[in-house]
């Protein structure tokens, strides 16, 4: 996907195979990925059996957006998804929207963390609203972020 740098990033994201299979629409994608909003759709491959969205297309979708935000911010680094904590509250029973934010806040003390020490293990939250705009699943995305060829024993 990198080699098509004249589509924009939203449609280089609704081309990547997984989720060009799972029919993703980036509805806003700000430039630096501070914001963006991504739309899942509920379908006959998505449904489960009671007809609500599977909880690993919410994971699969959730997964790399934080990461993906931390190598525009932070260029120059390896950066992974570490931990994904899903809580769902309400059943997905319509499309959802991905709500991700890039708070200042924390972008802040990334960068204190990285001059400090090379290294940073931030957790982001995020969640999916249902088309009658009730939060249904609330996310927990701990990412770690590495310099290049970092190796630890312990992660």
């Amino acid at each position: 996907m990198r080699i098509l740098r004249f589509l924009s990033a939203k449609r280089r994201f609704e081309l990547f195979p997984p989720y060009f299979l799972m029919r993703v629409k980036v509805l806003t994608l700000k430039e630096d990925w501070t914001s963006t909003r991504i739309r899942l759709p509920l379908n006959r491959i998505s449904s489960n059996a009671a007809g609500n969205m599977f909880g690993g297309y919410q994971a699969s979708l959730a997964d790399p957006v934080p990461a993906l935000a931390c190598l525009k911010r932070f260029p120059g680094y390896r950066v992974a998804t570490k931990k994904l904590v899903i809580d769902f509250i309400r059943v997905g029973n319509s499309d959802l929207t991905l709500h991700f934010d890039f708070d200042e806040a924390l972008a802040e003390q990334i960068d204190t963390e990285l001059a400090e020490s090379g290294k940073s293990t931030p957790c982001f939250e995020m969640h999916y609203v249902r088309n009658d705009g009730k939060i249904c699943t609330r996310i927990k995305n701990t990412v770690a972020i590495r310099p290049k060829g970092y190796v630890s024993h312990h992660e």
